[in-house]
């Protein structure tokens, strides 16, 4: 697909001889260059669908049980997602993935929340999940921001968080719950092409100021290819050492694109003059943020296919330089006076579009599999990173937090 292609701009003559741009085959029969990785091996190493999070509900990044789905391809894309619970977040990225139930090789889709979970007061995704799909396109589903099932998970009898997130440091559980938002932003932010900002409504910008403390503390981290080989093949070892030697190297620094996506909108608020409105409030409040300059470019062709819909197309006001998606509520489908396209068919246009994004590629070519052994340690980093402590101790003495 155009998708993957378009990610690695610079290296696709490299990945054309050296990979196949689309593998179909199951996980376990993909060929690799490592001998420990044969098949017999990778079948009887394939974890079972449910240990499939790449981080775990203890905020630890495992990447042995997801290794056996990657491969040793260049040729991919890396789309993730952060927002609230109940916003839509698994729905698109099911919608994306295109979950085949006759392929025995694909894995499951990501679980969407029910009435009975809503019911309860749960959110569905824990930590990180992962799912690849035959386009290689690595999806990465993520817990809710501002949950308050998160934030009673976490909080132990006395009010501190059962996770150390800074340093080894206790904190109190509302302030965990304020920083792993954080922390999981700017992972996302570093380690994907295509980052959906998802929010519910016109008026919750709660997730455009995340994403403004985001592009604040992501500093110092470095792009995901352009680390060494030889430091990421023990994640979960070693994290102080590793510090210091990216502290030591000439970071480059990398930055995903964003698509602010708000989701479950009524015809009032999906006119043109609301749309336009919308776009132009988003540009201003990103005026001097770096995610500015990450907006993909789209061809005339594409913008004369959207051009009609002010809902979908985040490229017909290029002024705006941000992207941004306006999705209808589900049920305004079986509305009689809907004046807009429906749910579904804006859907498959935001699947569309994302992946026809030509977004900026990683400094240099890397595998499928060095990308997550490096995403490990740019973890890490994170866990360990000065700037994002720092500003750890800014809200613990401003007061709005239990100590």
């Amino acid at each position: 697909m155009a998708s993957s292609s378009s990610v690695n701009n610079s290296s696709s003559s490299m990945s054309s001889s050296l990979a196949p741009k689309i593998l179909l085959a199951k996980p376990n029969l993909t060929t690799s260059t490592d001998p420990s990785l044969s098949s017999s091996s990778l079948r009887s190493r394939l974890p079972s669908t449910g240990s499939l999070n790449l981080l775990s509900d203890s905020w630890d990044l495992h990447t042995d049980r997801l290794l056996p789905f990657l491969t040793d391809n260049t040729d991919f894309t890396v789309i993730g997602v952060i927002g609230p619970s109940g916003v839509g977040k698994s729905t698109i990225l099911n919608e994306i993935y295109g979950f085949d139930g006759s392929s025995s090789g694909m894995l499951p889709p990501f679980v969407t929340q029910t009435e009975e979970i809503r019911a309860m007061a749960k959110h569905c995704s824990v930590g990180i999940e992962l799912r690849v799909s035959s386009e290689r396109l690595i999806l990465l589903d993520t817990q809710p921001i501002f949950s308050p099932s998160v934030l009673a998970e976490l909080m132990r009898p006395d009010g501190s968080s059962t996770i150390n997130l800074i340093n080894g440091e206790t904190l109190s559980a509302e302030l965990a719950h304020e920083m792993m938002g954080i922390q999981l932003g700017v992972f996302l932010a570093s380690i994907c092409h295509v980052l959906l900002v998802v929010s519910e409504g016109v008026h919750d910008i709660n997730m455009w100021h995340l994403m403004l403390t985001v592009d604040l503390l992501k500093h110092g981290i470095p792009d995901p290819s352009s680390l060494m080989p030889s430091y990421s093949q023990t994640p979960n070892m070693g994290s102080e050492k590793e510090s210091k030697d990216i502290s030591q190297e000439a970071v480059i620094e990398y930055l995903a694109a964003p698509v602010f996506v708000h989701t479950k909108l009524w015809d009032e608020d999906l006119s043109p003059d609301k749309a336009t409105w919308m776009r132009k409030r988003l540009s201003h409040y990103f005026s001097s943020s770096s995610f500015k300059g990450t907006k993909s470019e789209t061809t005339a062709e594409e913008r004369n296919d959207y051009g009609e819909s002010p809902v979908i197309n985040a490229d017909n006001l290029s002024s705006t330089g941000m992207n941004l998606v306006l999705l209808p509520h589900s049920n305004q489908d079986d509305s009689e006076t809907a004046q807009y396209e429906s749910y579904a068919t804006l859907i498959e246009k935001l699947r569309d579009q994302v992946l026809s994004m030509n977004c900026r590629p990683f400094a240099k070519t890397v595998s499928e599999r060095e990308w997550l052994k490096n995403s490990a340690r740019i973890w890490e980093t994170i866990k360990s990173s000065a700037v994002i402590a720092e500003y750890c101790k800014t809200l613990q003495g401003s007061g709005m937090f239990r100590k």
